[in-house]
């Protein structure tokens, strides 16, 4: 991995993959080991849940056709036990059905086999940044804030100038902590999810605190 690549370099995550194809967990671990990542593998989904109760990773590669096995029942129940968790679809058979049925149950992103090791890396790169991966927790906490208050901005039709008059922060402060460079005030938070009609508490709860 080229660190000079911005779409390609990314923090080293943990990662956990379940695919029933021996020859393409050890490709993964192999790939992924090299450019840093804590990579476990799992067969079954009963290993699967095992790895991810043992230690939670920070992202999952999940292949949603195996064999005996279902892939779409293994992400109900991810979905279920840990609902923020990363999920990352692969599979060799990709349909515009499955493609939506993924989608509707907060999938990242959707990977058809065979992918290149750059696409590969293109894509933990970008769940990495979007969904605020590998950072200490404060990055974390300001990356998921900003995407809130700029979803539920975005959701009411709101310019940053709309939610400044009607919160009585700044426009520059707004979109300091909309990009998650900034961490707001508690003061500038609650004046914030109030004209929103949002409770921060529960855009805590969905930052993981």
């Amino acid at each position: 991995m080229s660190p000079d690549d911005p779409t390609q370099a990314g923090p080293s995550l943990s990662i956990v993959a379940l695919d029933d194809d021996d020859d393409f967990r050890q490709y993964i671990r192999q790939v992924l080991e090299a450019d840093g990542h804590a990579v476990r593998c799992a067969a079954t989904p009963e290993a699967f849940y095992a790895a991810c109760e043992e230690s939670l990773p920070d992202l999952v590669l999940l292949d949603i056709k195996m064999g005996r096995h279902s892939g779409e029942e293994v992400l109900a129940e991810v979905r279920k036990r840990w609902p923020k968790l990363g999920v990352i679809v692969v599979t060799g058979y990709p349909s515009l059905d499955s493609m939506r049925l993924t989608f509707k149950q907060d999938v990242f992103d959707y990977l058809a086999k065979p992918f290149s090791t750059d696409e590969l890396r293109r894509c933990l790169a970008q769940a990495a940044s979007t969904l605020g991966l590998g950072q200490r927790p404060l990055d974390r906490l300001r990356a998921s804030l900003g995407r809130q208050i700029r979803v539920s901005r975005t959701e009411k039709g709101w310019t940053l100038r709309d939610l400044s008059e009607a919160s009585g922060v700044s426009v520059s402060q707004l979109s300091s902590i909309e990009r998650g460079a900034h961490l707001p005030s508690l003061e500038s938070l609650v004046g914030i999810a109030q004209a929103l009609g949002q409770r921060p508490g529960e855009w805590l709860t969905g930052s993981g605190f």
